[in-house]
């Protein structure tokens, strides 16, 4: 992690998701194997995960990171309240994110569902700060793009 003063970050991602996302899906898994993907390419592994997916609800996710890394037996912790969710059109989530005792960053991410011909457009905005030691936006951008394409990965199957 890099040690540099605050910075901010605005940016959106979107993805075509094939397959409609709603009640009648298939259910994601609750909880996820690794923070990277495929337990081949984890970094990290999961110790606790919990979600109350409701307006006002929380989701806190902590992570440890694998011996190998350059911050091996470090702790990466994620909590989050959902501020709206309407279903199939959005959601909304304030959060923080903390490395051990340090909080790293905090951000507001909207996540969009818009109907297309091939499904589902997903837009995703988050907006973040990026505290002194924090990864930056750069990272965490990358973080969402994972994230996206294990979510695609999962509909099609």
């Amino acid at each position: 992690m890099k040690n540099h003063p605050l910075s901010t970050a605005h940016s959106s991602s979107s993805a075509a998701i094939r397959g409609r996302l709603s009640a009648s899906s298939k259910p994601l898994r609750t909880r996820p194997k690794s923070a990277a993907g495929s337990p081949k390419e984890s970094i990290t592994e999961v110790e606790e995960f919990a979600v109350d997916f409701r307006t006002g609800g929380t989701e806190r996710t902590r992570y440890r990171f694998k011996p190998g890394t350059p911050i091996a037996g470090a702790v990466l912790t994620n909590e989050a309240l959902f501020q709206d969710i309407v279903p199939n059109r959005r959601i909304v989530t304030a959060s923080t994110m903390a490395l051990g005792d340090r909080r790293i960053s905090a951000s507001l991410v909207t996540v969009e569902f818009l109907p297309s011909d091939k499904g589902t457009d997903l837009i995703c905005t988050h907006q973040g700060a990026f505290f002194e030691g924090s990864d930056g936006p750069q990272m965490r951008e990358a973080g969402w793009r994972k994230l996206f394409e294990r979510l695609e990965r999962e509909l099609a199957c």
